[in-house]
């Protein structure tokens, strides 16, 4: 490990002396990250004029890679294809492999390949050096049963494409079992990518984990889905961000930001979004974004049904500008590969997305190190995998030329540390690996050489930031602390002096709490999460400090909080809250109640169930005359009533969870029963109606369940509709006289009506189990948006072949009582205490958990064959096209 440092107490001195005897001269230096993110039109002038026409070419077919749901790019070229032939609903292993594939002359044709290992649900691949890291379902040897997914790493030191041998594993259990077993992997743990600061960043669906287990023995729960981070040897493992839905990839551009396009559920409010994420943020999903929006971070924008699947951040300039420096996002419900361009906005973004490449149900992307980029479509393959869909497609600018990438195995520290330098992302991270593995006492300084050279881009010298940290951990904080006096790169070099927790020995605090006031947005943002990482109690003054806008009010009652509307304002105050939480300030929150900084020590107070807050709270209480501020603790201390029970994994929230919130399966704890004394005290002292009702609008908001407040209905709604479905099935017309395999052919040509199909969806029966409105009480499944995630053909089989695909909230389901009766239908609502089920006929049953003795997911859909036989073909031509439309 490389030594290089100064006397850290002699910077921070200098440091300090500065700002001590000169007034705050302080800059944001923001002109050079603000011009990275073109935006379109280009100004030619800046950017220069170039061709923006790209080249295709197909590259393997489904005989070789059928049914791709990832991919990686080696640096030279290579593909690494997770082929899955489960898909997103198969159960039965041994059914995926990993397949690497072969330009040897570069001439843009395939010419080898080979099966690099077999692993079943390969859903994430990261190639480096001569390792290959993959996440993937493991199955017991004996049972065939699943175990849970595993995120490992083998090795192929000899280069002959085929893993030296088994997997070392590096997180164990990082998604729940019980929920593979029963679903398959749909909302399972996904993909992975590694940042420039050496984190292996994890897409975690909202299956969640009740204990995954890295390689230095940390255990993680996480209820939902999010961001997991963790080292490439397997330790460090740590939450990156909480509260996203379903989310398959993340991109990751040179200043580590990150961003995911996410999965809709189902007509439920959670539409597909684009998010930028800050570390240790809050995102909402599922109890937080409909009712309690004030404490989220916003998505960027709502753009409709679809479902978002791998991401890359293009940054090579050999690519056209309209093309460089943006997220790309795959959507496999849409067969589009999306760019999203972004603007910079305080601490957060806007965005701006548009159609890039058309691909059938695109699962992923990567590019290698000299500019070619691979993409992977489903192609059909269903949501059960097929031998015989699924390739993979190279695609490059019309004036690109092939240049080799450099053999990294060979090259020099100067030569490793020009490529650290290089104009392409690809470069400068596969330099950086090389460079601390094989030159382990050199890296620190020729990292540092990089970082400290203003002639170079920012982003190379953020490249010599991140892998000077990783060269050096502690004994290089002395440097980082006297980069981050540059105004320009201060933000990245308090960045890494907070990344790793295990590196922060001797980190003072000063550059941090200087931070926090700093002209720049972006370096407030750092130095709060890091004060947060940091640890020290005497940081809580400081941020306690941080404004909360005028943004921040709860949702009125029955309406929703803009969830998917950017709000940087909201950003640093959230984020100061996730830090004062983190250094559990509770004294220090208390104190502030009251004084300038009482909103954000309320809101901090809202997730500290702990004993002396709530003693702090009923004290403040008591000591103010201010009416405002006494209806504020009221709200703080109904909300601190229950908390959220422990996760084990053993359920599942389902594709349509409650969204009331703040809890989705709420407990009450040791301090309850003194909330609610004091609560019921201050109720019945009121005599005054409306001042009661406020009490009783607590219980409702925060589902405290308080019988002296009122009893509460539970807000799941059942909606009946009556259709005689035997009577429409037992009709026959040009439908139902013809093979399901004419039908198709027919219907693919045919244009049909709309508006005819629009009656048809009623005459039929359709209305019976499914909603297509938005805001209409869920039944069925959700029609609303069937458009962006099936295409023509597949809509026509689902109709004609109901069991031939079934797909997320289309599955029904049968539950048995402890009274030996059976329910079998849809559900159409689900709290942590009750469930509401649809049968055919559109009869509703509420049913309570406690009095279910089974519960399973049918393997064929509710949905009898034969409903359309009636029609003609122009009249399943009229539906079909009305369904289409729905999106």
């Amino acid at each position: 490990m490389s030594k290089i440092s100064l006397p850290i107490l002699a910077l921070v001195g200098s440091f300090l002396a500065v700002g001590c005897s000169s007034p705050d001269n302080r800059k944001a230096d923001l002109e050079e990250l603000t011009n990275y993110y073109p935006q379109y039109p280009l100004d030619t002038a800046k950017h220069g004029a170039d061709s923006t026409e790209l080249i295709m070419t197909n590259f393997a077919g489904p005989d070789i890679v059928p049914s791709p749901a990832a991919l990686a790019v080696s640096p030279n070229g290579n593909v690494f294809v997770g082929v899955d032939m489960m898909g997103s609903l198969g159960k039965e292993p041994g059914k995926g492999a990993i397949v690497r594939l072969v330009d040897s002359n570069n001439d843009g044709e395939l010419d080898s390949h080979t099966e690099f290992v077999k692993v079943d649900n390969p859903r994430g691949i990261i190639a480096v050096r001569d390792q290959v890291y993959v996440l993937h379902t493991q199955f017991s040897d004996e049972t065939g049963v699943a175990e849970g997914m595993n995120l490992v790493v083998y090795e192929d030191k000899d280069n002959d494409g085929v893993a030296d041998g088994p997997a070392k594993m590096l997180i164990e259990g990082i998604s729940s079992p019980e929920s593979i077993r029963s679903r398959g992997t749909d909302h399972s743990t996904n993909g992975i990518r590694m940042g420039i600061d050496g984190w292996i960043y994890i897409a975690v669906g909202d299956f969640g984990f009740p204990d995954a287990v890295d390689r230095d023995g940390t255990h993680m729960t996480m209820l939902g889905g999010g961001i997991v981070r963790v080292r490439p040897d397997g330790t460090e493992m740590e939450e990156y961000i909480h509260g996203t839905r379903n989310i398959y990839d993340v991109a990751i551009d040179p200043f580590m930001n990150i961003y995911t396009r996410g999965n809709t559920n189902d007509g439920g409010g959670w539409n597909i979004r684009f998010i930028h994420y800050t570390q240790s943020g809050e995102y909402g999903y599922p109890n937080y974004f409909k009712n309690f929006t004030e404490e989220i971070i916003p998505a960027l924008v709502d753009v409709g049904g679809g479902s978002g699947t791998g991401s890359y951040f293009m940054d090579d300039d050999r690519w056209p500008a309209k093309y460089n420096h943006v997220p790309m996002m795959a959507d496999w419900g849409r067969s589009q590969l999306y760019i999203h361009r972004v603007t910079m906005d305080g601490p957060g973004f806007t965005q701006q997305d548009e159609e890039f490449i058309k691909l059938p149900q695109i699962s992923d992307l990567d590019v290698d190190g000299s500019g070619r980029m691979f993409l992977a479509a489903w192609d059909g393959a269903g949501y059960f995998g097929s031998e015989e869909k699924g390739y993979v497609v190279r695609v490059v600018p019309k004036d690109w030329t092939y240049e080799a990438f450099p053999d990294l195995k060979t090259a020099t520290v100067e030569e490793l540390t020009a490529l650290l330098k290089a104009n392409n992302s690809v470069s400068r991270f596969h330099a950086q690996r090389e460079l601390l593995t094989r030159f382990p006492d050199e890296a620190g300084a020729a990292a540092l050489s990089v970082a400290t050279d203003k002639t170079l881009s920012l982003e190379a010298r953020v490249a010599g930031i991140y892998t000077y940290a990783q060269a050096t951990c502690e004994s290089g904080n002395g440097e980082l602390v006297k980069l981050s006096q540059e105004e320009k790169i201060r933000e990245f070099a308090l960045r890494a002096l907070a990344d790793r927790k295990t590196c922060l020995q001797g980190v003072p605090l000063d550059p941090f709490i200087e931070g926090v006031t700093d002209p720049n947005d972006r370096v407030k943002s750092a130095a709060i999460v890091a004060l947060g990482r940091i640890g020290n109690p005497e940081a809580a003054e400081e941020l306690l400090k941080v404004s909360v806008p005028n943004s921040f009010k709860q949702p009125e009652k029955g309406t929703e909080g803009p969830h998917a509307t950017p709000n940087s304002a909201i950003i640093l105050p959230h984020i100061a809250v996730k830090s004062l939480v983190s250094l559990n300030a509770v004294d220090a929150a208390v104190d502030a109640i009251g004084t300038d900084n009482s909103k954000i020590a309320l809101w901090t107070l809202r997730y500290m169930h702990d004993a002396k807050a709530v003693d702090g709270l009923i004290k403040a209480y008591g000591a103010t005359d201010n009416m405002k501020l006494k209806a504020e603790i009221l709200g703080t201390l109904s909300r601190l009533y229950k908390k959220e029970a422990p996760y084990d994994g053993s359920w599942w929230w389902g594709t349509r969870p409650d969204t009331h919130g703040p809890y989705y399966k709420a407990i009450t704890w040791e301090s309850s029963d003194k909330i609610k004394d004091f609560l019921v005290g201050e109720r019945n002292a009121q005599d005054d109606p409306t001042k009661r009702q406020f009490f009783a609008e607590l219980n409702e908001r925060n589902r405290m369940d308080i019988e002296e407040f009122g009893e509460e209905q539970s807000n799941l709604v059942i909606q009946e509709t009556e259709v005689d479905l035997e009577k429409i099935k037992s009709k026959k017309g040009q439908v139902g006289a013809s093979s399901i395999e004419d039908v198709m052919i027919a219907v693919q040509d045919l244009k049909g009506d709309p508006i005819k199909g629009k009656a048809l969806f009623t005459s039929q029966g359709c209305v019976a189990c499914h909603s297509i409105e938005k805001g209409q009480p869920l039944k069925g499944p959700f029609m609303g948006q069937i458009g962006s995630i099936m295409n023509r053909s597949q809509i026509t089989e689902s109709i004609l072949k109901p069991n031939a695909s079934i797909s997320q909230g289309f599955a029904s389901v049968l539950i048995g009582t402890n009274d030996d009766k059976s329910y079998m239908g849809f559900v159409t609502a689900e709290t942590a205490d009750e469930v509401v089920l649809q049968d055919i006929t559109g009869t509703a049953t509420k049913l309570d958990k406690s009095t279910i003795k089974t519960r399973k997911i049918m393997e064929t859909s509710m949905m009898p064959p034969g409903l359309v036989n009636s029609l003609s073909y122009e009249e399943l031509a009229s539906l079909i096209t009305y369904l289409q439309q729905q999106k």
